[in-house]
């Protein structure tokens, strides 16, 4: 939604009615994953993609429809490869449903909102049945805005657990008279990788978070080590005590810290603080050894059992990794996991 936000916003400030595709269903192996959108306006203007060009004609097509009669379709696009000249579909042979709905002003507006202010928040869209098109809000804290009936509270419940995970699901919510399917959309503020230490881990590590898509910051108070000449694909070299540098940063859920600096001194009062942040994942390299003496030290500090156990040591997925590089890209590979699996630990 972020990359057609701006689009979407001159079109309505320019009077244009906008219908929004949106992909609810991925089967198989479809071009683009769950929640890519596609806007289209009643003037013809169209951007953004739900399924890198292979339905994208049939999609407008219906959703000047969807402007015309103000309600809204759910679609099912797939095909199979003896197929992919005979009909509109996907050439890659997987299957997807798209949603395609005129655009809610408000409820956009409050969503434009919580995205520019970048935090999280969740979108729940009601598919199917008398309340199709509805739709409600939720914040992490449990607010709303807009309502789905007797479904709010259930939806409310099921969105604030997503956000925990940050993963978007369809799911089905049974009503008193029958099922309802409802898509619960959850949108992460941007994600930053925050590094602690400006070891030649680091140059490694950020180099892998530039070319998948993360804000990189570096941090160390040494400024011989936090240098251009060593980071000049970072974003943002920070040299500064970690824990100051981190007070001032408001981290949020978009954020993935790694302690890497091997000094207590500097990871330990910077720990504190990232465990009392909401952070989608902290990491610290070291030995069994070592993480055993980090506990003693945070708990001596007034962190919780719970709060410590937030900490991913030994740092990075077992991949057996040896020397800077392969340990670089085993912390990749966790970062990765916390992200895309729900239920990775």
């Amino acid at each position: 939604m972020r990359e057609i936000l701006s689009d979407i916003e001159q079109w309505l400030a320019d009077g244009k009615q906008v219908a929004l595709a949106t992909v609810v269903k991925v089967y198989g192996s479809a071009p683009r994953p769950l929640g890519s959108k596609m806007a289209v306006s009643a003037a013809g203007d169209m951007i953004g993609s739900v399924s890198a060009g292979c339905v994208e004609g049939n999609v407008f097509q219906h959703a000047q429809e969807v402007l015309k009669t103000g309600k809204p379709k759910l679609m099912e696009y797939g095909i199979t490869d003896e197929m992919a000249f005979e009909a509109v579909g996907l050439l890659c042979g997987g299957n997807i449903d798209v949603y395609i709905e005129p655009l809610d002003a408000t409820l956009f507006s409050g969503l434009k909102d919580a995205l520019t202010a970048q935090k999280l928040v969740s979108l729940a869209t009601v598919l199917d049945g008398v309340q199709a098109g509805e739709k409600m809000l939720v914040f992490p804290d449990g607010r709303t805005a807009g309502d789905l009936g007797a479904l709010t509270d259930s939806v409310r419940a099921a969105a604030i657990a997503q956000m925990k995970t940050q993963h978007t699901e369809r799911r089905t919510f049974e009503t008193e008279t029958g099922t309802a399917d409802v898509f619960i959309e959850v949108y992460p503020p941007p994600q930053r990788l925050i590094v602690i230490g400006a070891v030649h881990i680091a140059m490694v590590l950020t180099t892998f978070a530039k070319a998948l898509g993360f804000r990189t910051i570096v941090i160390d108070p040494r400024d011989v080590f936090a240098s251009r000449d060593r980071f000049p694909q970072v974003d943002e070299l920070v040299v500064q005590f970690p824990a100051d540098a981190l007070a001032e940063m408001q981290l949020d859920e978009g954020c993935y810290v790694v302690f890497v600096s091997h000094n207590a001194e500097f990871d330990n009062p910077a720990l504190k603080i990232a465990l009392n942040s909401p952070a989608r994942y902290i990491g610290a390299l070291g030995s069994r050894r070592t993480h055993a003496k980090r506990v003693a030290a945070l708990t001596e500090m007034g962190l919780s059992a719970a709060q410590i156990a937030r900490i991913h040591a030994p740092i990075g997925l077992d991949l057996g990794a040896k020397g800077p590089e392969e340990i670089a890209l085993s912390i990749m590979a966790e970062i990765i996991a916390v992200k895309r699996m729900a239920n990775y630990e």
